[in-house]
């Protein structure tokens, strides 16, 4: 449970910052998606993906977590609702990807499973939602992920490189 809210309040604070409108999809670059990789890589499917679905709850029932001080209500009646919904799918993929690999955690495995999980996963779903709650076409909606790729490659780095370290340290936290 501790490492379950752990992580639920790492993704509160990577909302910090702030987050940055690029684009014309009106969907904000955050950091909070670094938590989203960073906790199913160290805690594995079963706890990654309850933090991030604990900090989703938090936000749904009113508590203004989500970068810029937004509401789960708030984001979900928006542009970046499919985004949302989609992390707690890429933490499941990570999860279960992860469990695969450990304890070793070789790093370009590593790399693969959190662009597959964090990247792939979380776009499907904000290309959906950006269907579901623009005016957007396919293509258009497809397109618009283009602004957010190199910082999300940039935190699956990050996230790889910290939950390598973690995994070197504990070997034995998550069971392959």
């Amino acid at each position: 449970m501790a490492q379950i809210a752990v992580f639920a309040a790492l993704i509160a604070a990577l909302g910090l910052p702030g987050a940055i409108t690029v684009g014309f999809s009106g969907v904000p670059i955050t950091v909070q998606t670094l938590g989203v990789i960073l906790a199913p890589a160290v805690l594995g499917a079963r706890k990654g993906t309850a933090a991030v679905a604990v900090f989703i709850a938090l936000t749904i029932i009113g508590l203004p977590l989500l970068s810029g001080g937004r509401t789960g209500l708030t984001a979900l009646a928006g542009p970046s609702a499919g985004y949302l919904v989609g992390w707690i799918p890429a933490a499941l993929v990570i999860g279960l990807l992860t469990a695969r690999i450990v304890p070793k955690y070789p790093l370009v495995p590593a790399l693969l499973v959190n662009a597959v999980g964090g990247i792939a996963a979380i776009y499907l779903f904000g290309t959906l939602g950006l269907l579901l709650r623009t005016d957007l076409g396919v293509l258009a909606a497809i397109q618009a992920n283009g602004v957010f790729l190199p910082g999300d490659l940039l935190k699956v780095v990050v996230a790889t490189i910290v939950a390598k370290g973690v995994h070197r340290a504990y070997p034995g936290l998550i069971r392959g």
